[in-house]
C-alpha cells in the first residue's frame, strides 16, 4: 500500500459529483493553456520558421524553430526543482495560480513579437524567451495537477481522476486543430503564412483571465492541510537528492508517454505536410482525431489500471510500442495515403493513451508524500526536457539523416524500452531501496 492512500480523503472527495467535476475543470484549466500553446507552435512551426528565423536552407530554419522549440523543455527541470519545492511547502493552490501566471506571460510574449523583418534578432530572442518562460512555469504543471488530482479522487478511483490531467491536454489539441481548420478554410495560404497562423495565438491570450477566474476558486487539499511538517525548500532539495535513483527510474518510466505523445500531436502536422506531402488541411484532420482518440482512452484505461493495477497495463503497452511502433510507420511510408496515416495514429493513440493511463497516476504513488509534487515534477521535467521535448527535432533529424519516412518509429522503440526498464525497476522485488513503490 502506498504512502498516498493512507493520507486523509480531502474534502473534495466528498464532494457531490458535479463539484467534483468542476474541481477537475478548475485545476486541469492550466494544463490546457500549456499543451494549446505548444500545440499550435509545432503546427505552425514553418510559419513561426518563416518570421522569426529566415534562412536559405528550409531544413536549417525549420531545425532553428524546433530548437526553440525544445529549448523550452531545458528550463522544466529547474521549474521543477524551485516551483515544485514551492508547492510542497506552500501549498498546492496557491503554487498552480503562480505557474498559471508565468505560463500567460510566456504565452502573450510570442503571440505578440513582431517578425524578423521588423525587428531583427531580437525577434527570434524574445520567442526564445517566451518558450523559456513557458518550460519554466510547465516543470511544475503537469506535477502540481497531478498530485493534486491524486490527493482529492475518491478512493479507489486515484488512475481515473489523474488521467484527467493528460485529459485536458487532449481538449486542447482538439480544440487547436479546429481552430487550425478553419483558418485554412478561412484565409489563403499566404495571408496564413504572412500574419494569420497568429489569430490562434491571440486566442489563448483571450482565455487567460477566464483560467485565472477558474483557478482563483481552487480550495487547498485536505492531504496537504492536515500535513503537520511543511519542509522548507533545503530540505526538500536534499530529500530529491537522497531519492535520486528514485527520481531517474520515474524518468526513465515517463519517456514513453512524453516522446509518444509529442510524436502523435506536436509533431504530427509537420509530419503529415512536410513528410508525407498530404494537406494541411488532412493533417488537421487526422490531429484532432487523435486528441478526441486520447481523450477517450486515457480516463478509460485509468480506470481500468485501477482495477487490474498499473504493471501489467504498462508493461503490455510498453511492449506494443516497442514490437509496432516503426512496422506501422513503414507500413504508412510504402503507400502514403489520409486512411492510412489515420489508422497509424489512431493505433499509437491507443498505445499512448493507454501507457499514459496507468503511468500518470503510478508517478504520484511512487513519490514520497512531502516531496510529492517535486519529486513527481523532476522525473516528469527529465524525460520531457532531455527526451519528449526534442522528439520533433531529433525525428526530422532521422529522417534527412537515414532518408526513411519511417526512422521516427526507431525513437519510438527507444522511448519504449526506456518505460519497460523503469517498470519493471519500479515494481522488483528490490525497489525497497527506491523507496515505496506504486500500488499494484
Amino acid at each position: 500500500m502506498s504512502k498516498a492512500s493512507l493520507e486523509p480523503v480531502s474534502s473534495a472527495a466528498q464532494a457531490s459529483p458535479a463539484s467534483k467535476a468542476m474541481t477537475v475543470l478548475r485545476v486541469t484549466s492550466g494544463n490546457f493553456l500549456e499543451m494549446f500553446d505548444f500545440f499550435l507552435f509545432g503546427f505552425y512551426a514553418n510559419n513561426i520558421a518563416h518570421a522569426f528565423f529566415p534562412n536559405t536552407s528550409p531544413f536549417a530554419s525549420l531545425m532553428l524553430t524546433f530548437g526553440t522549440f525544445g529549448a523550452g523543455f531545458l528550463m522544466r527541470p529547474l521549474g521543477a526543482l524551485f516551483l515544485g519545492a514551492y508547492i510542497d511547502r506552500i501549498g498546492r493552490r496557491e503554487g498552480l495560480i503562480l505557474t498559471l501566471g508565468i505560463m500567460s506571460l510566456g504565452t502573450i510574449l510570442i503571440a505578440f513579437v513582431p517578425g524578423y523583418q521588423t525587428i531583427g534578432v531580437a525577434a527570434p530572442l524574445l520567442v526564445l524567451v517566451g518558450r523559456l518562460l513557458q518550460g519554466f512555469s510547465a516543470g511544475v504543471e503537469l506535477g502540481g495537477v497531478s498530485v493534486y488530482l491524486a490527493e482529492m479522487a475518491t478512493p479507489g478511483h486515484k488512475g481515473f481522476y489523474v488521467s484527467w490531467q493528460s485529459g485536458s491536454q487532449q481538449v486542447a489539441i482538439i480544440v487547436a486543430a479546429a481552430l487550425g481548420y478553419w483558418l485554412n478554410t478561412a484565409f489563403m495560404p499566404q495571408t496564413i503564412s504572412e500574419w494569420a497562423w497568429r489569430i490562434p495565438f491571440f486566442i489563448g491570450c483571450m482565455i487567460v483571465p477566464l483560467l485565472f477566474l477558474l483557478r482563483r476558486h481552487l480550495e487547498e487539499t485536505e492531504a496537504f492541510l492536515n500535513r503537520k511538517h511543511r519542509p522548507t525548500t533545503a530540505e526538500i532539495f536534499h530529500s530529491m537528492a537522497a531519492n535520486w535513483r528514485l527520481v531517474l527510474a520515474g524518468m526513465m518510466l515517463v519517456v514513453m508517454t512524453t516522446v509518444s505523445f509529442y510524436m502523435i500531436t506536436v509533431y504530427t502536422p509537420t509530419f503529415g505536410r512536410s513528410v508525407l506531402h498530404l494537406s494541411s488541411t488532412d493533417a488537421l484532420i487526422v490531429t484532432f482525431c487523435v486528441g478526441v482518440s486520447n481523450l477517450f482512452w486515457l480516463p478509460v484505461m485509468g480506470a481500468v489500471s485501477d482495477r487490474v493495477g498499473r504493471r501489467p497495463i504498462l508493461i503490455l503497452f510498453a511492449l506494443l510500442t516497442l514490437l509496432t511502433s516503426y512496422p506501422a510507420l513503414r507500413w504508412l511510408v510504402a503507400d502514403i495515403t489520409f486512411t492510412k496515416m489515420l489508422v497509424v495514429e489512431l493505433w499509437l493513440s491507443f498505445l499512448y493513451a493507454s501507457y499514459n493511463g496507468a503511468m500518470v497516476v503510478s508517478l504520484t504513488e511512487v513519490m514520497p508524500a512531502h516531496v510529492r509534487t517535486s519529486g513527481f515534477s523532476l522525473a516528469y521535467s527529465l524525460a520531457t526536457a532531455l527526451f519528449g521535448g526534442f522528439t520533433p527535432a531529433v525525428s526530422t533529424w532521422l529522417i534527412e539523416a537515414t532518408g526513411d519516412k519511417a526512422a521516427p518509429g526507431y525513437w519510438l522503440i527507444f522511448a519504449a524500452a526506456c518505460g519497460l526498464v523503469a517498470t519493471f525497476i519500479l515494481y522488483s522485488p528490490r525497489r525497497v531501496a527506491l523507496h515505496e513503490a506504486p500500488a499494484e
